[in-house]
């Protein structure tokens, strides 16, 4: 029978990954920011140990892994729908993934595991804003809002003005701190993927 220790050391890539999610959704929940001091190390220790681990194949993936997680939220960083943090935080975690894929689910792709912990993500995200929305009793403000913004995206082509605009409303808005659905939904797939036992 396997004992924590035993589990812990062969998964360890993924309990390592899962404290630094952690640790960045309190940071950010508090500070309204993931600070670059936590999303850098995490995006260049994937790729520096990915490689030593398995040569220039592992810092392949590792690199995949991480342009995949960068890809997934980078235009709601360019209109400013999203905070640089989020973005390196899950690039972080896509550095991390071929890895601790290869200590669990050797057969499991790291790009298609990126978009399926983005997926739940972004559900959770979801989920946690409408239950912002709705315990600060703010639904009909933040609907028009919601409306307004997707006009501005189908009318407005330019990225940068784009965010200009969501800069000159950002007091206006109720900002949800994106690290917390990050570390949540990451953390939700690698449980339900038996990826942390």
């Amino acid at each position: 029978m396997e004992t924590f220790v035993d589990i812990f050391a062969q998964h360890w890539t993924v309990w390592l990954t899962t404290l630094v999610l952690i640790v960045a959704a309190v940071i950010d929940g508090v500070q309204l920011k993931v600070p670059n001091w936590i999303t850098f190390p995490m995006i260049l220790t994937g790729w520096a140990y990915s490689a030593y681990a398995f040569g220039w194949e592992g810092f392949g993936w590792s690199m995949v892994g991480a342009v995949v997680g960068l890809g997934l939220l980078l235009p709601a960083y360019a209109i400013g729908g999203m905070g640089a943090g989020d973005v390196k935080l899950l690039a972080g975690v896509g550095s991390w993934m071929y890895v601790m894929l290869d200590a669990t689910q050797p057969e499991t792709n790291t790009a298609m595991a990126m978009l399926y912990s983005f997926a739940v993500s972004a559900v959770i995200g979801a989920l946690l804003a409408v239950a912002m929305v709705v315990l600060r009793k703010s639904w009909s403000k933040h609907y028009n809002q919601f409306w307004l913004i997707l006009n501005e995206i189908g009318a407005v082509k330019s990225p940068t003005q784009l965010s200009e605009i969501a800069a000159e409303r950002k007091s206006s808005m109720l900002l949800l701190p994106y690290g917390i659905p990050i570390a949540i939904g990451t953390i939700a797939y690698f449980a339900w993927t038996g990826m942390l036992i």
